[in-house]
């Protein structure tokens, strides 16, 4: 199995240079399959040797080859972080499902999943918004494979009901003021990729996150109790936590009890 390990982190470091492309793209309203890349700054078309996903940049000192200015960290961090999550999921549905058609839909679902997760993670961090266009077809492509894998439709129901359900009660109760119509979206998508009983767990987890991230901040005095923090920060961690260890935690939760 470790033949395929450096194929996969090359693999998740391509995807993540085009996650990058596809985030500023989003945003700026370009078409997402036309047009050669450029830089942010002076709009210069970039080259072959401007686009390899991280050595660019280390090669280039973070800087543009024809400006001179600064490329964002967002950059090879995405990237790297693209690739050992590609690593990770491979290695974890390998030992679950071994060798077969079984790994290879499961490493296609996740590879989605992770790489909707990683774009609306970046964009809802720089401008508060959870892009649909990444979310909504991601929720009917995880929907479609789980059901080929086997999973219970009943579950995947239930799971959809609490996810979403979650986020439309607190979006009705403050009438919009504690979330936003993208986190009913993000919802959706977790109701897709877990059941009962993760769903829950993955529910749980973000706002754990989400309160020690809001205690440090406040404590720091980076934020005050007004201040806006996009939710989705919290949702992206939480369910790849809960991804790769979800059953583990639920199997030691259990057993605590």
């Amino acid at each position: 199995m470790t033949l395929f390990y450096l194929p996969v982190l090359i693999f998740g470091l391509i995807i993540g240079s085009f996650l990058n492309a596809l985030i500023y793209r989003l945003h700026s309203g370009e078409s997402i399959v036309k047009g050669r890349s450029k830089c942010p700054h002076c709009q210069h078309q970039l080259g072959t040797s401007d686009l390899v996903p991280v050595f660019s940049f280390i090669f280039l000192r973070g800087r543009c080859r024809y400006c001179q200015q600064k490329i964002s960290w967002q950059y090879p961090a995405v990237e790297v972080v693209t690739a050992i999550l590609f690593l990770l999921f491979f290695i974890f549905a390998y030992q679950q499902y071994g060798y077969g058609w079984k790994l290879i839909l499961v490493c296609v679902r996740n590879w989605l999943v992770v790489s909707a997760l990683v774009t609306v993670f970046v964009y809802d961090l720089r401008w508060m918004l959870i892009p649909d266009s990444v979310v909504l077809p991601v929720i009917v492509l995880t929907l479609l494979i789980n059901l080929i894998l086997g999973w219970s439709l009943g579950g995947l129901l239930i799971g959809l009901a609490i996810g979403f359900g979650f986020f439309a009660l607190q979006y009705y109760i403050s009438g919009g003021a504690w979330i936003g119509g993208g986190d009913l979206r993000l919802g959706l998508l977790l109701g897709t990729v877990f059941s009962w009983p993760s769903v829950i767990l993955a529910l749980l987890l973000s706002y754990i996150i989400g309160g020690v991230v809001s205690a440090f901040l406040l404590i720091a005095k980076k934020a005050g109790r007004k201040t806006e923090i996009p939710f989705g920060i919290f949702i992206v961690p939480a369910m790849i936590i809960t991804m790769l260890f979800g059953q583990q935690i639920i199997n030691w939760y259990l057993s605590a009890l």
